[in-house]
Parts: structure tokens; sequence; C-alpha cells
């Protein structure tokens, strides 16, 4: 069931890599359904809070009518950074899904692990769901990105 709505997940990313944004595509889900959805828009908002985690946990308080999450899973192709991860906290997500670890930005044991202090809340965390593809499609955004910067500087 995981890979299911992980493969949600990851064409979230793909369709915010289509437009220019960092591949990270997450879903929320209730009862076995997707209840909201959200991707990196972060460029086209040009607002640093617009990570598809966020998005989608705040489509999900709309409809759920509560800022509370819970009985909520959230599906992450990346691991949630420190603001995310707080976020989680803060909204009661009982479990998080996610695809690929992030060494250089995690928060839930890539640089640190936020749900290793004593905080009120602490969802059930699943790693490493589809973490190929997961990983693929950022690494390929990325090699990308840095042949057109360096294509850009050779014209």
């Amino acid at each position: 069931m995981d890979e299911k709505y992980m493969k949600e997940a990851l064409r979230l990313a793909k369709k915010a890599a289509a437009m220019g944004e960092v591949p990270v595509g997450a879903v929320v889900v209730q009862n076995d359904r997707i209840i909201a959805r959200g991707y990196n828009r972060r460029e086209m908002d040009q607002n640093g809070l617009a990570h598809a985690e966020l998005t989608a946990m705040q489509r999900a308080c709309k409809k759920l009518g509560s800022w509370r999450l819970e009985g909520c899973t959230l599906y992450v192709t990346l691991e949630p950074c420190p603001m995310c991860t707080g976020a989680i906290i803060n909204t009661r997500v009982e479990r998080v899904v996610m695809g690929a670890s992030d060494p250089k930005g995690g928060a839930m044991g890539g640089v640190t692990d936020l749900l290793a202090h004593p905080w009120n809340h602490h969802p059930q965390v699943t790693k490493g769901v589809l973490e190929q593809q997961c990983g693929e499609i950022l690494r390929s955004f990325f090699k990308e990105l840095r042949a057109q910067k360096k294509q850009k500087k050779q014209d």
C-alpha cells in the first residue's frame, strides 16, 4: 500500500520538475484515501515556505476542518527538512513515509533527527519506500540544472 501512495507523490514530484521546481511531491492519506496533494512551488510562488509537505498538510487541514491531522499518513518523496518536520509534529501527523533520505537538509535522520527530542508528539516513520526512484528524479533534476548553468556560462 505504501508504494501505491508514494507513486502518486512521485507523479507530483515529476510535475514540480516540469515546472522547474525541485522535484518533491507529497500526499496526505486518511482511511486509505488521498485527501490532499502538494509539490514544491518555491520558485513559482517565490515563497520559501512552499514545500510539498506544507502544501499537502495545509490542504489536508482545510479539508478536515482541523489543524490536527490525527489518523493521517504523509507520503513524501524526500526526507522532510526541519521546518516541515516541525509542522508534522505540530499537526499530529500519525505516520510519515518517505522515499529518499536527505543528507544535506533532512531532519528525520539526515542532518539531524528532530524526532529524537522529547516533543509532545512523535509520528511513526517509514524510510526508503521507492527510494531509488525518489532519489533518481532528484539526481536527474540537479544534473540537468548543472548542465544548463554550464551552458549559460559558455554562451
